[in-house]
Protein backbone atom coordinates (compact mmCIF):
# COMPACT_ATOMS: atom_id res chain seq x y z
CA UNK A 1 0.00 0.00 0.00
CA UNK A 2 1.51 3.29 -1.13
CA UNK A 3 1.88 6.19 1.28
CA UNK A 4 1.72 9.80 0.28
CA UNK A 5 4.48 11.97 1.74
CA UNK A 6 3.43 15.22 3.28
CA UNK A 7 5.05 18.18 1.43
CA UNK A 8 5.08 20.13 4.69
CA UNK A 9 7.37 17.53 6.31
CA UNK A 10 9.81 17.90 3.41
CA UNK A 11 9.90 21.65 3.81
CA UNK A 12 10.61 21.28 7.52
CA UNK A 13 13.40 18.73 6.92
CA UNK A 14 15.33 20.91 4.44
CA UNK A 15 16.04 23.76 6.92
CA UNK A 16 17.06 21.20 9.53
CA UNK A 17 19.58 19.67 7.07
CA UNK A 18 20.94 23.13 6.25
CA UNK A 19 21.37 23.95 9.94
CA UNK A 20 23.11 20.62 10.57
CA UNK A 21 25.40 21.17 7.55
CA UNK A 22 26.36 24.66 8.76
CA UNK A 23 27.05 23.33 12.25
CA UNK A 24 29.28 20.57 10.85
CA UNK A 25 31.19 23.11 8.74
CA UNK A 26 31.73 25.37 11.76
CA UNK A 27 32.97 22.43 13.83
CA UNK A 28 35.33 21.38 11.04
CA UNK A 29 36.64 24.96 10.75
CA UNK A 30 37.29 25.11 14.52
CA UNK A 31 39.14 21.79 14.39
CA UNK A 32 41.25 22.99 11.46
CA UNK A 33 42.13 26.27 13.20
CA UNK A 34 43.02 24.45 16.41
CA UNK A 35 45.23 21.97 14.51
CA UNK A 36 47.08 24.81 12.74
CA UNK A 37 47.59 26.68 16.01
CA UNK A 38 49.08 23.57 17.64
CA UNK A 39 51.30 22.87 14.62
CA UNK A 40 52.54 26.48 14.51
CA UNK A 41 53.32 26.37 18.24
CA UNK A 42 55.22 23.08 17.86
CA UNK A 43 57.10 24.47 14.85
CA UNK A 44 58.18 27.53 16.84
CA UNK A 45 59.34 25.34 19.73
CA UNK A 46 61.31 23.19 17.28
CA UNK A 47 62.83 26.13 15.40
CA UNK A 48 63.74 28.22 18.46
CA UNK A 49 66.91 26.31 19.51
CA UNK A 50 67.98 25.91 15.89
CA UNK A 51 67.73 29.64 15.23
CA UNK A 52 69.48 30.29 18.55
CA UNK A 53 72.47 28.20 17.46
CA UNK A 54 72.53 29.82 14.01
CA UNK A 55 72.42 33.36 15.45
CA UNK A 56 75.11 32.55 18.02
CA UNK A 57 77.42 31.21 15.32
CA UNK A 58 77.43 34.60 13.60
CA UNK A 59 77.75 36.78 16.75
CA UNK A 60 80.68 39.19 16.68
CA UNK A 61 80.15 41.25 19.86
CA UNK A 62 82.30 38.81 21.88
CA UNK A 63 86.05 39.16 21.68
CA UNK A 64 87.80 36.38 19.74
CA UNK A 65 84.59 34.38 19.63
CA UNK A 66 84.71 33.77 23.37
CA UNK A 67 81.55 34.14 25.40
CA UNK A 68 82.28 34.94 29.05
CA UNK A 69 79.54 33.31 31.08
CA UNK A 70 76.53 31.42 29.80
CA UNK A 71 73.77 34.05 29.98
CA UNK A 72 72.94 36.15 26.91
CA UNK A 73 70.91 39.28 27.51
CA UNK A 74 69.51 39.50 23.97
CA UNK A 75 68.39 36.91 21.42
CA UNK A 76 69.26 38.83 18.23
CA UNK A 77 73.00 39.56 17.91
CA UNK A 78 74.11 43.18 17.80
CA UNK A 79 76.49 42.34 14.98
CA UNK A 80 77.05 39.57 12.45
CA UNK A 81 80.27 38.20 11.01
CA UNK A 82 82.36 35.13 10.19
CA UNK A 83 84.88 35.60 13.02
CA UNK A 84 83.69 32.51 14.88
CA UNK A 85 84.18 30.29 11.84
CA UNK A 86 87.66 31.71 11.20
CA UNK A 87 88.68 31.21 14.85
CA UNK A 88 87.18 27.72 14.83
CA UNK A 89 89.43 26.57 11.98
CA UNK A 90 92.52 28.51 13.04
CA UNK A 91 92.56 28.15 16.83
CA UNK A 92 91.07 24.70 17.44
CA UNK A 93 91.44 21.12 16.20
CA UNK A 94 88.06 21.27 14.50
CA UNK A 95 89.45 20.48 10.99
CA UNK A 96 91.04 17.31 12.39
CA UNK A 97 87.84 16.37 14.23
CA UNK A 98 85.83 16.89 11.06
CA UNK A 99 88.13 14.63 9.03
CA UNK A 100 88.06 11.98 11.77
CA UNK A 101 84.26 12.00 11.78
CA UNK A 102 84.10 11.91 7.98
CA UNK A 103 86.48 8.94 7.86
CA UNK A 104 84.64 6.97 10.54
CA UNK A 105 81.19 7.74 9.11
CA UNK A 106 82.20 6.90 5.53
CA UNK A 107 83.83 3.55 6.32
CA UNK A 108 81.05 2.64 8.78
CA UNK A 109 78.22 3.41 6.39
CA UNK A 110 79.81 1.35 3.61
CA UNK A 111 80.28 -1.68 5.87
CA UNK A 112 76.92 -1.23 7.59
CA UNK A 113 75.01 -0.87 4.32
CA UNK A 114 76.58 -4.03 2.89
CA UNK A 115 75.90 -6.03 6.05
CA UNK A 116 72.33 -4.79 6.52
CA UNK A 117 71.28 -5.41 2.93
CA UNK A 118 72.97 -8.82 2.89
CA UNK A 119 71.20 -9.98 6.05
CA UNK A 120 67.90 -8.56 4.78
CA UNK A 121 68.20 -10.48 1.50
CA UNK A 122 69.06 -13.73 3.29
CA UNK A 123 66.14 -13.40 5.70
CA UNK A 124 63.74 -12.48 2.90
CA UNK A 125 64.61 -14.79 0.01
CA UNK A 126 66.55 -17.74 1.43
CA UNK A 127 64.70 -20.36 3.45
CA UNK A 128 66.73 -22.20 6.09
CA UNK A 129 66.24 -23.92 9.41
CA UNK A 130 65.88 -21.74 12.52
CA UNK A 131 65.07 -18.74 10.34
CA UNK A 132 62.02 -17.86 12.41
CA UNK A 133 64.03 -18.26 15.63
CA UNK A 134 66.64 -15.80 14.33
CA UNK A 135 63.91 -13.29 13.42
CA UNK A 136 62.46 -13.51 16.94
CA UNK A 137 65.89 -13.11 18.53
CA UNK A 138 66.60 -10.07 16.33
CA UNK A 139 63.31 -8.47 17.41
CA UNK A 140 64.04 -9.05 21.10
CA UNK A 141 67.62 -7.74 20.86
CA UNK A 142 66.41 -4.70 18.91
CA UNK A 143 64.13 -3.71 21.78
CA UNK A 144 67.14 -2.79 23.92
CA UNK A 145 68.98 0.49 23.25
CA UNK A 146 72.57 0.15 22.11
CA UNK A 147 74.09 2.18 24.93
CA UNK A 148 73.09 -0.55 27.41
CA UNK A 149 76.03 -2.57 26.11
CA UNK A 150 78.42 0.38 26.28
CA UNK A 151 80.35 -0.74 29.38
CA UNK A 152 80.72 -4.32 28.15
CA UNK A 153 81.90 -3.13 24.73
CA UNK A 154 84.41 -0.79 26.32
CA UNK A 155 86.01 -3.54 28.43
CA UNK A 156 86.11 -5.92 25.46
CA UNK A 157 87.88 -3.28 23.36
CA UNK A 158 90.21 -2.47 26.26
CA UNK A 159 91.16 -6.15 26.60
CA UNK A 160 91.95 -6.20 22.88
CA UNK A 161 93.94 -2.95 23.11
CA UNK A 162 91.61 -1.12 20.72
CA UNK A 163 90.42 1.75 22.90
CA UNK A 164 91.27 5.33 21.86
CA UNK A 165 91.39 4.37 18.18
CA UNK A 166 89.18 5.28 15.26
CA UNK A 167 89.20 1.62 14.19
CA UNK A 168 87.35 0.75 17.41
CA UNK A 169 84.59 3.23 16.53
CA UNK A 170 84.22 1.76 13.05
CA UNK A 171 84.05 -1.73 14.56
CA UNK A 172 81.37 -0.71 17.05
CA UNK A 173 79.22 1.13 14.51
CA UNK A 174 79.30 -1.56 11.83
CA UNK A 175 79.45 -4.80 13.86
CA UNK A 176 75.84 -4.81 14.98
CA UNK A 177 74.33 -3.16 11.92
CA UNK A 178 73.06 -6.46 10.52
CA UNK A 179 70.35 -6.62 13.19
CA UNK A 180 68.68 -3.54 11.70
CA UNK A 181 67.55 -5.46 8.63
CA UNK A 182 63.79 -5.35 9.14
CA UNK A 183 62.94 -2.36 6.92
CA UNK A 184 65.18 -3.65 4.11
CA UNK A 185 63.66 -7.12 4.49
CA UNK A 186 60.20 -5.61 4.07
CA UNK A 187 61.37 -4.02 0.82
CA UNK A 188 62.90 -7.27 -0.48
CA UNK A 189 59.70 -9.13 0.41
CA UNK A 190 57.77 -7.21 -2.28
CA UNK A 191 60.22 -8.34 -4.99
CA UNK A 192 58.51 -11.28 -6.76
CA UNK A 193 59.92 -14.68 -5.81
CA UNK A 194 59.35 -15.78 -9.41
CA UNK A 195 62.13 -13.40 -10.47
CA UNK A 196 64.53 -15.04 -8.02
CA UNK A 197 63.46 -18.58 -8.98
CA UNK A 198 63.87 -17.93 -12.70
CA UNK A 199 67.39 -16.67 -12.10
CA UNK A 200 68.22 -19.79 -10.09
CA UNK A 201 66.88 -21.98 -12.87
CA UNK A 202 69.24 -20.19 -15.24
CA UNK A 203 72.13 -21.15 -12.94
CA UNK A 204 72.66 -17.87 -11.09
CA UNK A 205 74.11 -18.11 -7.59
CA UNK A 206 72.73 -16.18 -4.62
CA UNK A 207 75.59 -13.69 -4.90
CA UNK A 208 74.83 -13.02 -8.56
CA UNK A 209 71.10 -12.73 -7.86
CA UNK A 210 71.76 -10.30 -5.02
CA UNK A 211 74.26 -8.09 -6.85
CA UNK A 212 72.96 -8.26 -10.43
CA UNK A 213 69.20 -8.54 -9.99
CA UNK A 214 68.05 -7.45 -6.52
CA UNK A 215 70.30 -4.45 -5.83
CA UNK A 216 69.76 -2.69 -9.21
CA UNK A 217 65.99 -2.53 -8.52
CA UNK A 218 66.41 -1.60 -4.84
CA UNK A 219 67.73 1.96 -5.10
CA UNK A 220 65.28 3.47 -2.55
CA UNK A 221 66.12 1.01 0.22
CA UNK A 222 69.85 1.24 -0.49
CA UNK A 223 69.76 5.02 -0.09
CA UNK A 224 67.56 4.75 3.01
CA UNK A 225 69.94 2.25 4.63
CA UNK A 226 73.02 4.24 3.64
CA UNK A 227 71.62 7.49 5.04
CA UNK A 228 70.85 5.92 8.40
CA UNK A 229 74.24 4.19 8.46
CA UNK A 230 75.99 7.52 7.77
CA UNK A 231 74.05 9.76 10.15
CA UNK A 232 74.49 7.40 13.10
CA UNK A 233 78.32 7.64 13.35
CA UNK A 234 78.25 11.28 12.22
CA UNK A 235 76.10 12.40 15.15
CA UNK A 236 77.01 9.83 17.81
CA UNK A 237 78.40 11.16 21.06
CA UNK A 238 78.04 8.45 23.72
CA UNK A 239 80.14 5.67 22.21
CA UNK A 240 82.67 8.11 20.75
CA UNK A 241 83.25 9.78 24.12
CA UNK A 242 83.61 6.48 26.02
CA UNK A 243 85.88 4.79 23.49
CA UNK A 244 88.08 7.74 22.52
CA UNK A 245 88.53 9.14 26.04
CA UNK A 246 89.57 12.68 26.93
CA UNK A 247 93.35 12.76 26.53
CA UNK A 248 93.95 12.25 22.80
CA UNK A 249 92.35 15.40 21.49
CA UNK A 250 93.49 14.77 17.91
CA UNK A 251 91.41 11.56 17.80
CA UNK A 252 88.12 13.19 18.78
CA UNK A 253 85.13 13.29 16.49
CA UNK A 254 83.23 16.55 16.08
CA UNK A 255 80.61 15.60 18.68
CA UNK A 256 83.22 14.86 21.34
CA UNK A 257 85.47 17.75 20.37
CA UNK A 258 82.69 20.31 20.47
CA UNK A 259 81.50 18.96 23.81
CA UNK A 260 84.93 19.41 25.39
CA UNK A 261 85.17 22.84 23.78
CA UNK A 262 82.51 24.12 26.19
CA UNK A 263 82.90 21.64 29.06
CA UNK A 264 86.46 20.35 29.04
CA UNK A 265 88.93 21.58 31.62
CA UNK A 266 91.87 21.10 29.24
CA UNK A 267 90.68 24.00 27.09
CA UNK A 268 92.03 27.19 28.65
CA UNK A 269 90.07 29.58 26.43
CA UNK A 270 86.98 29.76 28.62
CA UNK A 271 83.46 29.10 27.42
CA UNK A 272 83.86 29.19 23.64
CA UNK A 273 80.17 28.90 23.00
CA UNK A 274 80.00 30.98 19.84
CA UNK A 275 82.68 28.84 18.19
CA UNK A 276 80.79 25.79 19.44
CA UNK A 277 77.68 27.13 17.69
CA UNK A 278 79.66 27.70 14.49
CA UNK A 279 80.97 24.13 14.63
CA UNK A 280 77.46 22.77 15.22
CA UNK A 281 76.21 24.63 12.17
CA UNK A 282 79.02 23.23 10.01
CA UNK A 283 78.36 19.69 11.24
CA UNK A 284 74.66 19.98 10.35
CA UNK A 285 75.28 21.08 6.76
CA UNK A 286 76.30 17.66 5.28
CA UNK A 287 73.38 15.84 6.91
CA UNK A 288 70.81 18.42 5.81
CA UNK A 289 72.25 18.43 2.28
CA UNK A 290 72.11 14.65 2.03
CA UNK A 291 68.52 14.48 3.23
CA UNK A 292 67.39 17.24 0.86
CA UNK A 293 69.07 15.54 -2.10
CA UNK A 294 67.88 12.03 -1.24
CA UNK A 295 64.50 12.84 0.33
CA UNK A 296 62.45 11.19 -2.41
CA UNK A 297 64.38 7.92 -2.23
CA UNK A 298 64.36 8.02 1.57
CA UNK A 299 60.55 8.24 1.69
CA UNK A 300 60.19 5.52 -0.94
CA UNK A 301 62.47 3.23 1.08
CA UNK A 302 60.52 3.80 4.28
CA UNK A 303 57.07 3.29 2.73
CA UNK A 304 58.05 0.29 0.59
CA UNK A 305 59.96 -1.35 3.45
CA UNK A 306 56.96 -1.02 5.74
CA UNK A 307 54.66 -3.02 3.47
CA UNK A 308 55.72 -6.37 4.87
CA UNK A 309 57.84 -7.21 7.91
Amino acid sequence: MMTIEDPMNKKQAIPELKVHHKSAKKQELRSTIFAYVVLIALALLWLYPIMWIVLHSFRVEFRDGILIGTVVSHYIPKGFGLNNFVNLFQNTLFPRWFLNTLFVATVSFILSTIMTLSVAYVMSKIKFRQRKLFLNIAIIVGLFPGFMSMIAIYYILKALGLTETLFALILVYSAGSGLGFYVAKGFFDIIPNSLIESARIDGATNLIIFTKIVLPISKPIIIYTALLAFTGPWMDFIFARVILGETNRHLHTVAVGLYYMVHGSQYADGNQFTMFAAGSLIVAVPIVTLFLMMQRYYIEGVTAGAVKG
